[in-house]
């Protein structure tokens, strides 16, 4: 499930939320710091030089402003009527041991996790931010996927190699999405080009795409705490049909060779639906028709309800996990509902544990080569290794979250506010929508109330030190 990600803003560094915040993250029970024997691994690790030399190629990268963990650098050209994509990801599977200091912890944690005024690294930030980061203008060997696509953008043919390359830059993405809408980027306008080709083959496949918003807490001048949101822009997206289009063709790899993890997915039963459509109809954003997929894109980027119906739909994409296999395919359907194919993750190896399964297999089957002994021993523990990592991650976010809302309502205690049902609890209480600001919360209902009905509540407390939240009918 798509994860929100709340950030703590300059202007609230010392304020009550920022305090509640870091003594959430010291109270996280994961891992923090790396021990020595794993700072020294990582410190003394290296990759072995790739045969393959593709510096002369002008990869770059584009990740939001300030990141170092860099897992994933791009070129794209034209190829007659269609086109060519280069896609490097860190060589993560070179520089981490087998069973080594750093493999042990990476285990342990999982993956990145990402709070509100940082984050807690899967590996020793030598490692993760330096030496195996795409950074600008550093040599790094890479796992590079070379695709092939028509002149619909629709895969024709693809390989996978290990190279030497060296990114020319690393982009960012309100700077690159203003490069490209003024045109003066050729490379950027065929990101465009593709990523807008990409999305309508998701779109003829079913897939759903989720961009969440990031959100920024301020502290207003009067003293109150407020949440900006970050429109998702199209730029990322055209970069994550990049991504996706890589994991599709991972999960084709390892399918083939009868060894690997996948990502799955569900597809949403009715009571979700139903509880989503409540949520937009709260919101006054009615989703009445055609598939929820095509309803999200059609959704007005510009439009400030846009992010909160974003929020809601998170909750379609709930029951993701994992699937191994080795030897003989897994029964039932392989595919992940939100994407409208088989699908592995492939691409962040430098924030998420199980990718480096999937690349180390996935470079033994291109190379023809068995997968590697000790990728094919630990298959079986992935799933619960990232089903620990990924309720970690939940829970951390959700209580942040709660804290950051309870400091939102803070102001209007005592005060009215309206609200509407979307999902009965018990007999008296309520999952509601509140529109402004835009809130899920539970409370008292009259019995009776239906769901999508209009209620009036009193917010009695809103308390930022445990995000508790109590209302009155």
């Amino acid at each position: 499930m798509p994860q929100r990600r709340s950030h703590v803003s300059s202007s609230a560094a010392q304020s009550q939320l920022a305090e509640v915040l870091a003594t959430l993250r010291e109270g996280i029970e994961a891992p923090v710091e790396f021990p020595p024997e794993a700072i020294a691994e990582a410190q003394a690790a290296s990759a072995a030089t790739p045969g393959l030399d593709l510096r002369d190629v002008p990869f770059v990268t584009l990740d939001p402003l300030g990141s170092k963990d860099l897992d994933q650098a791009f070129h794209l050209a034209r190829a007659g009527s269609g086109y060519r994509v280069r896609y490097a990801i860190a060589d993560v599977p070179g520089f981490v041991t087998p069973e080594g200091a750093v493999d042990a912890q990476a285990r342990l944690r999982g993956q990145t996790l990402y709070l509100a005024d940082g984050n807690i690294p899967l590996h020793p930030r030598v490692l993760s931010e330096d030496r195996a980061s795409l950074l600008p203008d550093a040599e790094r060997p890479a796992l590079v996927w070379t695709f092939s696509l028509d002149a619909e953008g629709s895969r024709t043919d693809f390989r996978l190699e290990r190279a030497l390359i060296r990114s020319r830059a690393q982009l960012e993405y309100v700077s690159a999405q203003a490069s490209a809408d003024r045109g003066e980027d050729e490379h950027l306008a065929l990101l465009r080009e593709i990523g807008e080709l990409r999305r309508a083959r998701e779109a003829e496949r079913g897939g759903a795409s989720l961009n969440l918003p990031d959100e920024e807490v301020v502290l207003r001048t009067d003293g109150h705490y407020d949440i900006e949101r970050r429109h998702p822009l199209q730029i990322e997206d055209w970069n994550a049909q990049l991504s996706l289009m890589t994991g599709m063709a991972a999960a084709e790899l390892m399918i083939d060779a009868k060894v690997g993890v996948l990502r799955t997915m569900p597809q949403p039963d009715d009571a979700a639906f139903e509880r989503f459509r409540r949520q937009t109809q709260a919101l006054g954003r009615p989703w009445i028709s055609g598939r929820y997929g095509e309803y999200l894109r059609a959704l007005d980027k510009a439009d400030p309800l846009t992010l909160p119906v974003l929020e809601a739909a998170a909750s379609l994409f709930r029951g993701a996990g994992y699937v191994t296999f080795d030897g003989e395919l897994p029964a039932g359907d392989l595919s992940q509902a939100a994407i409208g194919a088989p699908y592995a993750h492939a691409t962040a190896p430098l924030r998420r544990l199980v990718d480096r399964w999937s690349l180390a297999i996935c470079l033994a089957v291109s190379e023809g080569r068995p997968a590697p002994e000790w990728a094919r021993e630990s298959l079986a523990e992935l799933p619960g290794l990232m089903q620990q990592s990924a309720q970690r991650a939940s829970t951390l976010g959700a209580e942040t979250i709660n804290r950051v809302e309870a400091a939102l309502l803070q102001p209007l205690i005592g005060q009215t506010i309206e609200a509407t049902v979307i999902e009965l609890r018990g007999e008296d209480r309520a999952a509601v929508q509140i529109a402004h600001p835009a809130v899920t919360a539970t409370a008292p209902v009259p019995a009776g109330t239906a769901p999508g009905s209009s209620v009036r509540l009193r917010l009695v407390a809103a308390d930022v030190t445990d995000g508790a939240v109590e209302f009155a009918a």
